[in-house]
């Protein structure tokens, strides 16, 4: 474990997930760095005892700043966060978490830092799994230009760690939800969810609302992040419940807690993943690591945040 503080460069930290890893970490004494370009992180979440810069993954100024602050350890959350988006223009995906990333690890090796800690994805990864809940093992296929990309960056972090030795953690997340969330894109149901209905709108279901999905609370997803970052190991670790939850279900906890008294409306069909689950047994083994918040809770929670909002 390590007792050693550090300086640490945040990619993503203005961000719903980067933004409460930001927090844990200033928390735990270390000196953060942020680097943002803002496309989707909001200014009301930066922490003040942070350093910001508001730059782009792509920017050749990501090299002075490395330069300049040359941090120990990077978490690197920044991304084209829509897997829709992904779907209607590839290359504008590719060119930021491809190319932003592979700008990023370039730095990393330059600047002699420790160890990455990556934001990858679970839920986007494994297509239609025939293994539910889904272990690390199985075959990758990602469904999306999205997935894809992830994938791409797992596979340049091996690269990097046997050509230059950079250490590196890859977490692959399920469907993280919680406080801060921008109520944009399929994963962010939750807060869309919870922003219409205190809106007095009709929330909306694509297809007939039985498609499942793994739901974590992003604090769940901070302390797996906390665990890896202690590690020695290069490793890849599924970051879920291991518990599904259809999206109808999703709609009658957050009416429950909201009081909300109107029936959801369902309209067309849904294309996308039927079934999406990730079994945390590796990380639980090698870590210790496990969710502390059922969805129950973590509803009641994100619903609280977001009235007081």
């Amino acid at each position: 474990m390590l007792s050693k503080k550090f300086k640490i460069l945040v990619t993503g930290g203005a961000g719903f997930i980067g933004s409460h890893q930001v927090d844990a970490l200033i928390e735990a004494g270390h000196k953060v760095i942020i680097v943002d370009n803002l496309s989707s992180g909001q200014k009301e979440n930066l922490n003040p005892k942070a350093k910001f810069y508001k730059v782009d993954l792509r920017s050749e100024e990501l090299s002075s700043i490395f330069h300049n602050e040359k941090p120990d350890y990077v978490f690197h959350f920044a991304a084209q966060i829509s897997v829709n988006q992904s779907l209607e223009d590839p290359v504008y995906d590719a060119d930021v978490n491809i190319i932003g990333g592979l700008n990023l690890l370039e730095n990393c090796v330059d600047s002699d830092v420790k160890k990455v800690i990556f934001a990858s994805t679970g839920g986007a990864l494994y297509g239609e799994a025939e293994e539910v809940p889904t272990s690390e093992n199985y075959p990758s296929e990602p469904m999306s230009p999205y997935g894809i990309a992830k994938l791409t960056i797992e596979n340049y972090l091996r690269f990097y760690n046997q050509q230059f030795g950079l250490k590196y953690c890859v977490m692959r997340y399920a469907n993280v939800y919680g406080p801060r969330q921008n109520p944009k894109g399929e994963a962010g149901v939750i807060s869309i969810f919870i922003t219409r209905m205190l809106s007095h709108q009709l929330p909306v279901i694509h297809g007939d609302g039985h498609q499942t999905r793994d739901y974590i609370f992003v604090g769940d997803v901070v302390r797996a992040n906390m665990l890896a970052f202690q590690s020695e190991e290069n490793d890849t670790y599924n970051v879920g419940t291991g518990r599904q939850t259809t999206v109808n279900e999703l709609f009658d906890l957050i009416k429950d807690e909201l009081e909300f008294k109107q029936e959801a409306t369902h309209k067309d069909v849904f294309h996308g993943q039927q079934v999406s689950c990730l079994s945390y047994e590796k990380i639980n083994k090698a870590l210790g690591w496990k969710p502390e918040n059922s969805i129950e809770d973590g509803i009641e929670k994100t619903v609280q945040w977001f009235k007081n909002k």
